[in-house]
């Protein structure tokens, strides 16, 4: 059995040379075995190749050092991101103009959206480009930059940034610290200025994080909670934040 999980790797490692990508379907058709077969395969480690966004990867870990990858976060608290990921496609309506964050939950949120729905997306991740492809009605505004292989961001160049010119109406901004006196929080300081960008321009600013993020506290510092409309996140949390939530009026969606 392992023998032949390392030959279907290896198949994919081989199509990894003569495309940046491969599509989960379509390496289900070129291993000829099923989605959740690859799944399992890519869910096991180690792998070289990862699962992002629907697509099969190279992974960024391959030949460099760093203290936080996308590709170990992924697979964490998923039933928690996926009903994260279905209330915040709620908040989605049709021509919306969206900011979607970086991070493991967003996919989810893309996931969830109808694929009736037509929308712009603005997004600076990798692998929320990636699952943004999938939606037929979704016009992507890519924001470039210097590639960022451990969190899958583009940073800007220059001083220029696209988000500039760009006014979404709905922010969704992730963390992986959410705290009553820090704040949210991220692993990575690239992020920050793509984070504040979008916080500055949107007409609503949505916090999304599974329950698991309540508490802490990571080294990038986004800012107050105050900076957000409303939070959605999978279950209640502490009382200490639903008073402040309710003094700050911020929506809580659980």
């Amino acid at each position: 059995m392992e023998t032949r999980r390392e030959e279907r790797i290896q198949r994919l490692v081989q199509a990894l040379k003569r495309a940046d990508k491969i599509h989960l379907k379509e390496a289900s058709v070129l291993l000829g075995v099923s989605e959740m077969t690859i799944r399992r395969d890519l869910s096991a480690q180690p792998a070289g190749v990862v699962l992002l966004g629907g697509y099969v990867v190279i992974d960024p870990k391959i030949n460099n050092v760093t203290n936080y990858f996308v590709s170990d976060q992924q697979a964490r608290q998923v039933e928690e991101k996926r009903h994260v990921g279905a209330l915040a496609a709620r908040r989605v309506s049709a021509n919306d103009t969206l900011f979607f964050d970086c991070g493991t939950t967003i996919p989810y949120i893309i996931e969830a959206i109808d694929e009736d729905l037509p929308f712009t997306a603005v997004c600076y991740s990798l692998n929320t480009f990636l699952a943004l492809q999938d939606k037929p009605l979704c016009n992507v505004v890519l924001c470039g930059g210097t590639f960022r292989p451990d969190s899958y961001i583009f940073t800007p160049l220059a001083g220029h940034n696209l988000l500039d010119n760009i006014c979404p109406n709905k922010a969704f901004i992730s963390a992986a610290g959410v705290h009553l006196e820090h704040g949210a929080s991220c692993f990575n300081f690239e992020e920050i200025e793509m984070k504040h960008r979008a916080l500055s321009g949107a007409g609503q600013r949505i916090l999304v994080c599974d329950h698991t993020k309540f508490g802490q506290v990571k080294p990038a510092r986004i800012g107050d909670l105050t900076l957000f409309d409303t939070v959605i996140t999978n279950r209640p949390p502490d009382p200490a934040f639903l008073r402040y939530f309710k003094a700050q009026q911020i929506t809580l969606l659980s």
